[in-house]
């Protein structure tokens, strides 16, 4: 019998899926703590240059007036009023008095000392390197080799559970996390930082992946959209543990080790975790995942046939390349729109959670609000996604979280700043379109590719998604390139546009709710063409297509 009406006889997510499910949901806790803790121990706090004695220059805020007309006279100012982070008056006073006047026409200099302002953190890695002005870039080029780490993760790792099993895979990558991240707080310079970001980043990914797979293997097909959303909410619950450690801790290699407990937790608890039996099943090793699967059916209280397992077990039918969707005009199109879209539902969900730092106002409030709107988007998705449908969901997600960027031109540009909440708000109306899109795209985009291509077609799809959080630092970074007003705005104005761009260009995919999934390529061309009457008009939203099946791949 086939592996899928096992799983049914034994419940599709039954007492003993639901305690393993929930135990391998962990990881995405550690994930999370590791993939956005950038937004503080990177975070680039006010600065200006240092000034030679005699004034003791060590604050960032003048200790007396002496020490302001100092710092007054010898900083020059910016069009936002604050002090210049980099430039300074190429003068040399000795002696400064009230009636000492600020020559505004003097030659400006660069600094290669700099005092920072730490009212909201102790030390961030950028102080500690002084990664400011013309090394300014540097933040963006570590975030991007973070993202360059998933990237070799979800492939290596991906390609390593296949091979030695989803539980040793994960228990490799969490090894790995746990070095990763507890080197990253000894690193001496960028270079060191960099390579343990970009192993952090891989091991993040495999963790991620392996657990997922590993908990999904196990629950019946009418089960696996909600289990892969709800693994969401633990991705949640870790940014909302970063955002209380963050605000305790406000040194960044103390932070950056107090995050690293929570994975070697996770790696006691996988070594009592059990094998996948579908993997051990397609690996040939039925005894084992007999007895997996016989220990499962006593704590659900079914009864198993005698005979589990035979030749049709594993047999998910033909498999295609994924170069076969570009032989039609129509395929070619749809799979050109869903790898823009995950390309940038991932490039605007990271870059707008690295842009918090810039939005002005509490960094905290601001990260944790945006933990709130991101929940309240899994939720919105729970509800609504077998209710609007697919598509209307996800082009509504990317036209609201678009549009709501975009806006935030007029707040910036023509209000002061005691209108910065209408700034943050807006942006948190787009981190809650990004975050429904990207739940949404996984369960789109697997259903729209046929069954022959699937697998192919979903692993390309997350190469697109890689690609765009590798950009996303660099757009989220533009406000440190831009000074002004206007560089506040431009990150938002950029993720604004590419998701109304991508909302629209969804609008051409067909809708996949209530519809029988296309199986082979010839299937995939007449799927959703409203003047043909055929079985893609059949009410299958519980049941897998057949010949095959999909994994969604939540985050990596």
């Amino acid at each position: 019998m086939k592996f899928d009406e096992i799983i049914e006889i034994l419940g599709e997510f039954g007492p003993y899926q639901k305690r393993l499910y929930y135990l391998v949901c962990l990881p995405a806790i550690s994930c999370a703590l590791q993939m956005l803790v950038t937004v503080f121990t990177l975070s680039i706090p006010d600065h200006r240059c240092h000034l030679s004695d005699p004034y003791n220059d060590t604050s960032y805020q003048p200790r007396d007036l002496l020490h302001q007309l100092y710092v007054n006279h010898s900083i020059p100012r910016d069009s936002d009023g604050k002090w210049s982070s980099c430039k300074r008056y190429d003068v040399n006073l000795t002696k400064v008095t009230t009636r000492t006047v600020i020559d505004v026409n003097a030659t400006r200099t660069s600094c290669d000392r700099w005092v920072y302002d730490t009212s909201t953190f102790e030390d961030t890695f950028i102080t500690e390197q002084n990664m400011i002005c013309d090394d300014a870039s540097f933040r963006a080029h570590a975030n991007m080799i973070n993202m360059a780490g998933l990237l070799v993760g979800a492939f290596g790792f991906g390609i390593l559970s296949d091979v030695i099993g989803r539980k040793f895979g994960m228990l490799a990558s969490v090894s790995l996390h746990i070095v990763g991240s507890i080197a990253t707080a000894f690193s001496p310079n960028f270079t060191v930082f960099v390579i343990c970001r970009f192993f952090t980043g891989a091991s993040n990914a495999g963790a991620f992946m392996s657990a997922f797979v590993l908990g999904l293997e196990l629950v019946g097909p009418s089960k696996r959209k909600f289990a892969g959303i709800v693994m969401e909410f633990f991705w949640c619950i870790g940014l909302f543990i970063l955002a209380i450690t963050a605000f305790f801790i406000r040194d960044w290699s103390t932070l950056q080790l107090a995050i690293s407990v929570p994975s070697v937790l996770l790696l006691a608890i996988f070594w009592f975790i059990p094998e996948s039996p579908r993997w051990l099943v397609a690996h040939d090793k039925t005894e084992k995942a007999e007895k997996i699967l016989r220990k499962a059916a006593e704590v659900n209280k079914v009864e198993l046939p005698v005979k589990l397992f035979d030749k049709d077990t594993q047999d998910s039918g033909p498999q295609a390349k994924v170069y076969e969707m570009f032989t039609s005009p129509v395929l070619l199109i749809r799979s050109l729109i869903i790898f823009f879209n995950w390309m940038v539902v991932s490039m605007v969900y990271y870059g707008l959670g690295l842009n918090v730092g810039n939005l002005g106002g509490d960094i905290y409030v601001n990260f944790t609000i945006a933990n709130i709107v991101e929940t309240a988007a899994y939720i919105l998705c729970l509800i609504l996604l077998d209710r609007w449908g697919r598509k209307a969901l996800h082009c509504t997600s990317m036209l609201l979280g678009g549009i709501a960027c975009i806006l935030t031109i007029f707040p910036v540009l023509y209000l002061d700043k005691s209108y910065e909440w209408i700034t943050i708000t807006l942006s948190m109306v787009g981190k809650l379109g990004a975050s429904a899109a990207f739940a949404i795209i996984y369960v789109f985009a697997a259903e729209l590719f046929p069954t022959i291509t699937r697998n192919s077609a979903m692993g390309f799809s997350s190469f697109c998604a890689r690609v765009g959080g590798m950009i996303s630092p660099y757009i989220a970074d533009l406000g440190t390139l831009v000074k002004g007003d206007i560089g506040t705005a431009l990150p938002l104005l950029v993720f604004g546009g590419a998701s109304v761009a991508a909302g629209l260009l969804s609008l051409l995919l067909p809708e996949t709710l209530n519809q029988t999934l296309p199986e082979t390529i010839e299937d995939a061309k007449q799927f959703g063409r409203k003047n043909k009457k055929s079985k893609y008009h059949m009410n299958t939203t519980e049941e897998e297509p057949r010949g095959g099946k999909y994994e969604l791949k939540e985050k990596f």
